[in-house]
C-alpha cells in the first residue's frame, strides 16, 4: 500500500484495498475534460498496466480517480514509474 500514500484517497476507498495490488490515487482538476481524462486513463492502461478501479467527481469538476494494477515478481523496468496525469 505504499502506492497509495501517494495522494489522499477520499473516505472508504481504503477499505478495499488488496496487496495483491499497486494502488495510486490521482486528483484529476477541473480544466481537465471527460475526453482528455479518458485519453490519458487509457494510455496508462495500454503501456504501464494500470486499471481503473474507481471515479468520483465532485461539484467542482475534480475527479479522484484510484488505478490500480496487478503486483509482478517479475522485474519490470518500468515498475516504478507512476501514472503522470
Amino acid at each position: 500500500m505504499t502506492a497509495a500514500r501517494r495522494g489522499r484517497m477520499p473516505v472508504g476507498w481504503d477499505t478495499d484495498l488488496s496487496d495483491d495490488y499497486e494502488w495510486v490515487p490521482l486528483r484529476l482538476p477541473p480544466d481537465v475534460t471527460r475526453l482528455t481524462a479518458s485519453t490519458r486513463l487509457s494510455i496508462e492502461a495500454e503501456y504501464r498496466g494500470w486499471e481503473l478501479t474507481k471515479v468520483r467527481l465532485y461539484t467542482d469538476g475534480t475527479r479522484r480517480v484510484l488505478l490500480r494494477r496487478k503486483k509482478s515478481r517479475v522485474h519490470n523496468p518500468n515498475a516504478g514509474e507512476l501514472p503522470e496525469l
